[in-house]
C-alpha cells in the first residue's frame, strides 16, 4: 500500500532508498528530505522504539516509509536488513550508509579501550562494507543505483581525542574510492559526504570550545544543522550525479576545503 499522498515531483520521485541510522539526527533529516523529494524509504536503526516513532512521523506527513530494526555490527542482521528492504520496496535504487558510533570523544589515543576501538570499526567500517555488499545486486538491477557513505571532516583535519572515530571515517573515504572502481561495472555510483560538527543529539558530548572552533574557522560562521547536509545527499542519489563517483564532498561551511 502506498502511503504517500503528496505529489512525487522531486528529483528522487519513485526512488526506492534504504537509509541506515535513520531514527534520529542526521539520519532522520536525510529520510525526511528524501521523502520530500519523492522517494520511498526503508529506515533502519538499532533503536527499535525510536525507529518506530520516526517512521510514524513521516507517515503522518503522508510519506511512504517503513522501518527495519538492525544491528550494524552484526553481519547476519545487515544481510537480513538488506533483504527486507528490497522485498518491502520491490527493489532498491539508493543506499545511504549513515549508521555509526563514536568513541565518545575526550580520550587520547593511549586511553581508548580495545573493545571500544573494535566496536567503532565493526560498525563504521565493516558495517558499511557489508551493507554495500548486501545491497549490490539490487542496486545493479535498478540500473541507476547510487550509494552515499557518511564520512566526517574530522578525518580531513585530524581531530584530536577522537581517534577511533576519525580513523573509521578515514577508512570510509578510502573504501568509497575503492568501491567506486569495483561498482562502476554495475553502473552504481558511490560517493562520501563529510559533514562538519552538526548539532544533533549525538554531538551533545562535544565540548563548547570545539563548537567554537568550528564556527570561528568556517567560511560560513554559524552552527551546522542536519538540514545543511541533506541537500548534498539528495543530489548524490539523483540523476544529476550519475557521472559522479568515488568522490568525497566536505559539507562543513568551509571549515575544510578540498
Amino acid at each position: 500500500m502506498t502511503l504517500n499522498t503528496m505529489p512525487s515531483t522531486g528529483q528522487l520521485a519513485g526512488r526506492r532508498i534504504l537509509v541506515t541510522g535513520a531514527a534520529r539526527g542526521l539520519g532522520f533529516a536525510f529520510a525526511q528530505t528524501l521523502c520530500q523529494q519523492g522517494a520511498q524509504l526503508v529506515m533502519a536503526d538499532l533503536r527499535a522504539e525510536l525507529l518506530n516513532e520516526a517512521v510514524a512521523k513521516l507517515r503522518a506527513m503522508g510519506f511512504e516509509a517503513h522501518g527495519v530494526a538492525f544491528d550494524a555490527s552484526n553481519p547476519d542482521s545487515i544481510e537480513q536488513c538488506a533483504q527486507q528492504a528490497v522485498q518491502t520496496l520491490g527493489g532498491l535504487d539508493g543506499l545511504v550508509n549513515n549508521a555509526a558510533v563514536t568513541d565518545s570523544g575526550g580520550k587520547g589515543m593511549d586511553d581508548i579501550a580495545l573493545d571500544k576501538w573494535d566496536q567503532v570499526m565493526n560498525v563504521n567500517v565493516r558495517g558499511v562494507w557489508l551493507m554495500t555488499r548486501a545491497c549490490r545486486a539490487a542496486l545493479k538491477d535498478s540500473g541507476r543505483g547510487a550509494i552515499v557513505n557518511l564520512a566526517s571532516d574530522t578525518a580531513m583535519w585530524g581531530a584530536p581525542n577522537l581517534m577511533a572515530y576519525v580513523a573509521s571515517k578515514g577508512a570510509v573515504m578510502a573504501m568509497t574510492r575503492s568501491m567506486a572502481r569495483e561498482l562502476g561495472a554495475d553502473a552504481i555510483t558511490i560517493n562520501a559526504v563529510a559533514p562538519g560538527l552538526v548539532l544533533v543529539e549525538a554531538t551533545e558530548y562535544v565540548p563548547e570550545h570545539r563548537h567554537r572552533l568550528y564556527i570561528d574557522q568556517r567560511a560560513l560562521q554559524r552552527e551546522q544543522g542536519p538540514e545543511d547536509v541533506s541537500g548534498a545527499v539528495s543530489y548524490l542519489l539523483s540523476d544529476g550525479a550519475r557521472f559522479v563517483t568515488g568522490q568525497v564532498l566536505p559539507v562543513n561551511g568551509g571549515f575544510v576545503m578540498n
